[in-house]
């Protein structure tokens, strides 16, 4: 699991959750890239889009408490998009996939976590992935379309057209 934080130049900032089985990888020693899922918004992307600013936090809930940032600028490969296909198949099929969020790490940082509580891994949730195999292509596409199109600053986010 990981935290994901954006901010407008003007506005809100954001702090999304995010995880799953397979839902980032490595790039390279400076580039991550993770799934961005179907959610209830779309503020990463549209402040991504906006300015590019990105910081990636894990929390060590087992083990020694230790927290690994990465700040860094990052850009959003939507499902439309040329190259989507390229950086989609580094990951696991899944039917809620609206982009894929690159990001360049400029520091990379590490700090204790001794006030974080230990939590024990259960199991990934799968109500995303149910959700989105019930509303079939069309009806994420709608969703997207109708609850995805703006963030809560009135930003662009995901550019959608409902499938007819």
């Amino acid at each position: 699991m990981s935290f994901v934080g954006t901010a407008a130049r003007e506005g809100r900032v954001n702090i999304s959750p995010k995880g799953g089985s397979g839902t980032l990888v490595v790039v390279d020693p400076h580039t991550v890239a993770y799934l961005d899922l179907t959610g209830s918004g779309a503020e990463t992307i549209a402040h991504l889009r906006e300015n590019g600013r990105i910081t990636v936090m894990w929390c060590a809930f087992e083990g020694a408490p230790q927290i690994v940032r990465i700040h860094g600028s990052g850009r959003v490969v939507a499902f439309d998009d040329a190259e989507f296909e390229e950086w989609a198949a580094r990951f696991p099929e899944n039917p809620g996939t609206r982009a894929v969020v690159i990001v360049t790490a400029e520091r990379i940082s590490d700090s204790c976590g001794m006030a974080v509580p230990r939590m024990t891994y259960e199991a990934d949730r799968d109500q995303l992935d149910r959700w989105t195999a019930a509303k079939g292509p069309h009806g994420v596409r709608d969703y997207w379309a109708r609850k995805n199109a703006e963030s809560l600053d009135g930003l662009p986010a995901p550019d959608v057209e409902p499938l007819l």
